[in-house]
């Protein structure tokens, strides 16, 4: 015949059709809400390079949650930010911590939404690094004992996962035998495996105030031209206890989101950091894009290269557009 048998239009016709035969599908429950506590009652500071997102006092957060739970989001990450820091990052296991306040504060309030916490130093030190510096550099080693300390008090406080994001050496190994001997067996390990030395995280430092003071990050996060790397770092975690790993950033490293998922099998998180959350508010405030289309293109792009949930700053927005589980 002159005119191909296959008309892929006839699929396309309308939103039925279009739905009936897609092949990639984004719900709610797949998706994890960023938030930055702090110490206090009534507090909500704007983030200015990050539109609608806040540091807030747990008393804050919750109302956040709320939306988030009612939107069937599945879950909330917490970020601290400290009143007080110092060389080795103490703060960060601090039984009256923002954390520890707030994910007693979520199971009690919304048991439905999972309860992760991020798991590093550089919110808690003075200088700003992922851990121990000795002689300018991090000390890799030294400072797994304090990851250790500051993920088994996130534990106790009843998180349901926690998140180390530091890229030390050895590190979820060392927080999983803390765990176990604790008797916290069943608090899952997010690894940040496959975290790369990115631009995109300025407006994360404003929002989290973990900006390093000196050198930047280069020593112990990823490479950005590396992939096998990437993939060593994760069978690393996974052989050492991982119970999920996560590629960061997402958009610009799809193609380690898709092999990860390909080659190990493991459920995959990626993380839509602030710069890329930033970029479609900025862009979309000046009219040039159409802000909730590009906001779930981008996260279906996400779920098609082989994540199984996403951390995004859009979660209770995506939630609302009418996802469904």
């Amino acid at each position: 015949m002159a005119f191909p048998q296959y008309r892929p239009r006839r699929l396309r016709r309308t939103p039925a059709l279009r739905n009936l035969v897609r092949e990639t599908h984004l719900a709610p429950s797949q998706l994890v809400l960023p938030v930055f506590v702090r110490a206090g009652n009534k507090i909500r500071r704007a983030v200015e390079a990050m539109p609608g997102v806040s540091q807030t006092s747990v008393d804050e957060m919750l109302r956040d949650a709320e939306a988030a739970a009612k939107a069937g989001v599945g879950g909330v990450i917490l970020f601290g930010v400290p009143e007080t820091k110092d060389a080795t990052g103490t703060s960060a296991w601090d039984d009256k911590g923002a954390v520890q306040l707030g994910v007693r504060a979520l199971k009690r309030e919304f048991p439905q939404l999972v309860a992760i916490t991020d798991v590093c130093m550089c919110e808690y030190t003075d200088h700003g690094h992922c851990g121990v510096l000795r002689n300018g550099e991090v000390d890799n080693d030294a400072t797994l004992e304090l990851l250790s300390r500051a993920a088994l008090s996130h534990a106790c406080a009843g998180a349901d996962i926690v998140a180390p994001s530091d890229m030390m050496d050895g590190r979820v190994a060392a927080i999983r035998t803390a765990l176990d001997e604790q008797d916290f067996t069943n608090t899952a390990i997010l690894s940040y495996a496959a975290k790369y030395a990115s631009g995109y995280y300025g407006p994360f430092r404003e929002a989290a105030e973990s900006a390093p003071k000196s050198g930047d990050r280069r020593g112990y996060q990823m490479d950005p031209g590396n992939v096998e790397e990437a993939m060593r770092e994760v069978r690393a975690d996974i052989e050492e206890g991982a119970d999920a790993v996560m590629v960061k950033p997402a958009g610009p490293y799809l193609d380690i989101v898709s092999r990860v998922k390909a080659e190990t099998g493991y459920p995959v998180a990626a993380y839509q950091v602030s710069g890329e959350y930033a970029m479609i508010c900025a862009a979309a405030e000046r009219g040039w894009i159409e802000k909730e289309r590009v906001m779930m293109e981008s996260l279906l792009g996400i779920r098609r290269a082989g994540a199984d949930f996403i951390v995004t700053y859009f979660a209770t927005d995506a939630a609302r557009t009418g996802l469904r589980d």
